[in-house]
């Protein structure tokens, strides 16, 4: 009888934790966006929407448009390497290679590095050595190293999870190695796979140290990859530090709350239409 009073206890001990950490979480991020809502809203402006950035308006679209470009290339570089790779080392790779695991432990420790230390790798690589110079292309490029071991490791949990099952029944129907992938196991796996690329693009939208480094804080709209120019994080930062637009700099910040929703939105509706077989 006491052993049985004592787990009880325990299971209500568990539990209470558990509703508490969940309440206190919620509490935390509600009180987060309800302050940059309160904070930015009353000093958001069609001038702050102009084409152009001047000291009069500090118009945030340059740094929208460098958002939405360094956002699209970086992805593009980093996606098919990730899911590629997690293919091979999933499907391809023999079970307890030592390589593997080799590579799974190097992806998680990158994964784990400051984004500081990536702008200056690709401050000396891309923006000295290669000769980019701060650019969106150098911008790019460092990003897409930082998402690279996220995606990967997602990618790879996604297509672990997906049961054997599914393999053997594509090869007893006839497929072979390279149709089972694409038809079965990567349509399976694609809402884990969306959900590592989602955490990627949030992480991108709000990167500052590293694109400070490399693609530099230029208010403008670069003719070219190879021009200098600022996202929205990087915006923010450099009005918040000059002090004079503290209040347009949670404008900024507002923009990009409701760009971070609207893309875990996006991106949660498109991984319910996946589950259902919708897409």
């Amino acid at each position: 009888m006491k052993m049985r009073s004592w787990s009880k206890i325990q299971a209500i001990l568990i539990r209470s934790a558990v509703y508490l950490s969940a309440v206190l979480t919620a509490g935390i991020l509600i009180c987060l966006v309800i302050y940059v809502l309160v904070k930015g809203i009353p000093h958001l402006s069609f001038d702050m929407f102009s084409f152009t950035y001047t000291t009069e308006n500090v118009s945030m679209f340059p740094a929208l448009v460098n958002t939405i470009t360094i956002t699209l290339l970086s992805l593009l570089i980093a996606v098919p390497l990730g899911i590629f790779s997690a293919l091979y080392l999933v499907e391809y790779a023999k079970r307890g290679n030592r390589l593997v695991s080799l590579v799974r432990l190097t992806a998680e420790t990158l994964a784990g590095i400051p984004s500081i230390v990536y702008g200056l790798f690709g401050f000396l690589l891309f923006v000295t050595t290669l000769g980019f110079g701060y650019s969106l292309l150098a911008g790019a490029l460092t990003l897409a190293i930082m998402i690279l071991p996220v995606i990967m490791r997602t990618t790879e949990e996604a297509l672990m999870s997906v049961p054997d099952s599914y393999r053997e029944g594509s090869f007893g129907l006839g497929a072979g190695k390279l149709r089972t992938i694409f038809r079965i196991v990567l349509p399976a796996a694609m809402p884990g796979i969306l959900a590592g690329v989602v955490l990627s693009v949030g992480r991108i939208v709000g990167e500052t140290a590293a694109l400070i480094y490399t693609a530099g804080s230029v208010a403008q709209i670069p003719a070219n990859l190879l021009g200098s120019g600022r996202t929205l994080s990087v915006h923010m930062y450099a009005l918040w530090t000059e002090g004079l637009y503290v209040e347009q700099s949670y404008a900024t910040a507002v923009v990009l709350l409701i760009i971070v929703i609207g893309l875990n939105t996006v991106s949660a509706s498109i991984a319910k239409r996946l589950g259902k077989g919708k897409v």
